[in-house]
């Protein structure tokens, strides 16, 4: 019976040793596939996440902001039932570039616009929000078209009246 024993006993430890062999490589193997599984998953996200940042156009930087005053205009307004006068301080709203410089140059020109613009309104024209909205925008327009460069016309942002009085 020793000798079956013994017998027996032999080819088990060697069974076992192949088995631990063959386990461990399929442990490794398994673990490197999960290692370069994570590190490929990683990447393709990395890259997907920085597609899409440089696909979107970069914001410019908001460019601050000045105010220019403009002088009180006193005009008579078209008649409708008596001789109405408007008076009327605006401020235009600009990026602080070289345009504020334009338009000191150009007041003259801005004003004579301006002036014309506002003489060939009647009351009831500008009385509501919605008219000195519709005339604050035409008032920009006229300041526009006093400027050269397009880049310049681009900066003038609005018109904002500080006072408002009709008569």
């Amino acid at each position: 019976m020793s000798k079956s024993n013994t017998a027996t006993a032999t080819p088990e430890p060697a069974a076992e040793g192949k088995k631990s062999k063959k386990g461990l490589i399929v442990t490794i193997l398994v673990a490197f596939l999960a290692i370069g599984a994570g590190a490929g998953g990683t990447w393709y996200f990395m890259k997907m996440s920085g597609g899409e940042e440089e696909a979107e156009p970069a914001k410019p930087k908001a460019r601050p902001t000045t105010f220019v005053d403009l002088d009180i205009f006193t005009v008579n307004l078209q008649p409708e039932e008596n001789n109405q006068y408007l008076q009327v301080g605006l401020t235009v709203k600009v990026t602080e570039t070289d345009v504020v410089q334009e338009i000191a140059k150009q007041m003259p020109a801005i004003r004579n616009r301006i002036l014309m613009l506002l003489s060939s309104k009647k009351a009831a024209e500008i009385a509501g929000i919605a008219g000195k909205q519709q005339l604050s925008q035409q008032i920009a327009d006229e300041i526009k078209q006093t400027l050269s460069s397009e880049e310049q016309q681009e900066d003038v942002l609005e018109v904002l009246f500080t006072s408002f009085v009709i008569q």
